[in-house]
């Protein structure tokens, strides 16, 4: 320890490491407030709309991003520091098949290496990470019916929401029921049909929309989205990176035709 005289001459005894102490108190406290520093402090910079996705911190969220936009990196981010900043609290993260949200949380799990003072892990696996204060977070199949059972989420993450089935969005929207948690569904577009479509379409203003083409990215060239145009062809490359809805090549009838068919000006027979 070290000596300081304090008021009135009266000597004050200090751990010999108080400085070292106050200065990650700041750290922490400083990047639980602004998550933008805690994600430069895992070596990410983030772009505008992930500086407002980061620090708005919308509970309900829908990201719909060109292919390498940064939209899995960004959520990765949130998964991580919802984990170190809130003790005990449970992430899921969601995706069409278990080797996607697994993709997901092996990027966490890279983000908390880059991290300096984060939680340890002394529970670490293929789908699944423990911290040292109590959180976990877990990476789920894309079966409805064996994720069932859990409850009272901080934060669920769908990725690739647009490709997920149904049942698996309805599955996980119960859990947030009473811990009011977090929900971020990102994904790119995938026709004019699904959970993703129809919520983006809805109107529903409790939904904050983000909108990233790869345009908006400074990490894609010009001459990388020319050279995608021509192999993919304007309509897939219009759905990969331009964000358009689009219906399926396979369908046999387009969603237009299809609407045309309903009509709400001829009354019931019953009622």
């Amino acid at each position: 320890s070290w000596r300081r005289r304090g008021p009135r001459n009266i000597e004050i005894r200090l751990p010999r490491h108080t400085g070292v102490l106050v200065v990650l108190m700041a750290r922490d406290i400083a990047r639980s407030l602004d998550p933008v520093l805690f994600a430069r402090d895992c070596g990410i910079e983030p772009d505008p709309w992930q500086q407002e996705l980061l620090r708005d911190r919308p509970r309900k969220a829908l990201l719909c991003c060109s292919r390498q936009s940064g939209k899995t990196t960004t959520t990765a981010v949130v998964a991580l520091e919802t984990a170190c900043h809130v003790p005990d609290s449970l992430v899921l993260i969601g995706a069409p098949a278990q080797r996607q949200s697994g993709e997901m949380l092996r990027k966490v799990r890279d983000l908390h290496g880059r991290l300096d003072g984060a939680p340890e892990l002394p529970g670490d696996s293929v789908l699944k990470l423990e911290f040292s204060n109590g959180s976990r977070i877990l990476a789920l199949p894309g079966d409805a019916k064996t994720i069932r059972g859990l409850s009272a989420p901080a934060l669920v993450i769908v990725d690739e929401a647009a490709f997920a089935d149904d049942d698996l969005i309805q599955a996980l929207r119960p859990m947030l029921a009473v811990s009011n948690g977090q929900l971020i569904a990102l994904s790119t577009p995938n026709g004019k049909r699904g959970w993703f479509y129809e919520q983006w379409h809805s109107g529903d203003e409790s939904w904050r929309r983000f909108r990233v083409p790869a345009t908006d990215c400074p990490r894609i060239s010009k001459e990388f989205l020319a050279e995608q145009l021509r192999e993919l062809g304007p309509t897939r490359y219009s759905q990969e990176y331009e964000l358009a809805f689009v219906d399926s090549e396979d369908s046999a009838f387009s969603t237009t035709i299809i609407d045309s068919i309903f009509t709400n000006e001829v009354c019931p027979l019953w009622t």
